[in-house]
């Protein structure tokens, strides 16, 4: 199986998988918050309602954005995972500000939450459903780096603490500690809206197509200059479309060499890169190093 294949893959599973498991969480924290009136169950449900959009939302862009190249898009459709990431952002954003209101509202009237062991029993089924999807997340990630699975990773690691605060909140109230349910849900709208602006600020990143860490950029320059026959590189650049790095760079090359051995060496240059960066897709450009000279001098 191809690296490309097996990456459309992992990718569909992964999307699929936070599909199913944000269906299964609203149903079971709507009926828990339905039979129990707790702000911090509702916090969850919302949280949850807002998985399943943002869940759906980045089925469709990863779909999208395994698509080719084509006339039109001759990077790729990579950044439709981006575009959902910066709308998943949004979405939780908006739910947050949901639940500091209701949390709020609740402070100003106090009320007893009612049948906590069947929410507290919803809550432990969450925990353990968002680690199970958050092991294969983290593969997916590893194995393919894309923006739209890390953003929806980061949202359920989040709901980790989400989920874990929500129980315990829940637990308390079932002492008759009733106002800490209100506390807890403000404490995590504060969490989840920090959870936004993490996921829009790496989104945004690559929408403006920030360059690779400087490191990454070194050791790809490092790579080229060890190329037999290579006497120097420069102007290295790099973007992010998908789960695709765009890289392009000049090589300093002699000026006596034919255009085929120049070519030849470009290419070794450029497989060099691309075997240690297996996502990189490499555009060498040879210099006559009288060239670079005569620029520089």
């Amino acid at each position: 199986m191809s690296t490309s294949t097996e990456h459309a893959r992992l990718l569909r599973l992964a999307t699929r998988a936070s599909v199913g498991v944000a269906s299964i969480l609203i149903i079971g924290k709507a009926v828990a918050w339905w039979f129990s009136g707790s702000v911090s169950m509702l916090a969850g449900l919302t949280d949850s309602l807002l998985d399943g959009v943002t869940s759906l939302l980045n089925l469709l862009a990863v779909h999208y954005a395994l698509r080719p190249a084509d006339d039109d898009h001759r990077y790729g459709h990579g950044k439709a995972e981006s575009l959902a990431g910066m709308a998943q952002a949004l979405f939780i954003a908006g739910s947050a500000v949901l639940i500091a209101f209701q949390a709020y509202q609740r402070l100003q009237h106090p009320e007893p939450v009612g049948a906590p062991w069947l929410s507290i029993a919803v809550i432990v089924l969450s925990l353990a459903l968002t680690v199970a999807l958050l092991i294969l997340q983290h593969r997916v990630i590893r194995e393919t780096g894309s923006n739209a699975v890390r953003a929806d990773s980061l949202h359920y690691r989040s709901d980790l603490l989400l989920n874990g605060s929500i129980l315990l909140a829940l637990v308390l109230a079932a002492f008759g500690l009733h106002q800490v349910d209100a506390w807890f849900g403000l404490g995590i709208a504060a969490y989840i809206l920090w959870s936004a602006i993490q996921i829009a600020r790496e989104s945004f990143a690559v929408l403006m197509d920030e360059e690779l860490p400087a490191e990454v950029s070194q050791h790809m320059l490092e790579l080229a200059r060890g190329v037999p026959g290579v006497l120097g590189a420069h102007d290295l650049r790099t973007r992010i479309s998908g789960n695709h790095w765009f890289v392009q760079l000049h090589l300093e090359l002699p000026g006596e060499l034919s255009l085929s051995v120049a070519h030849g060496i470009s290419d070794q240059a450029a497989d060099a890169i691309h075997q240690a960066y297996p996502r990189a897709e490499v555009l060498v450009h040879a210099d006559p190093l009288e060239v670079v000279t005569g620029n520089k001098a």
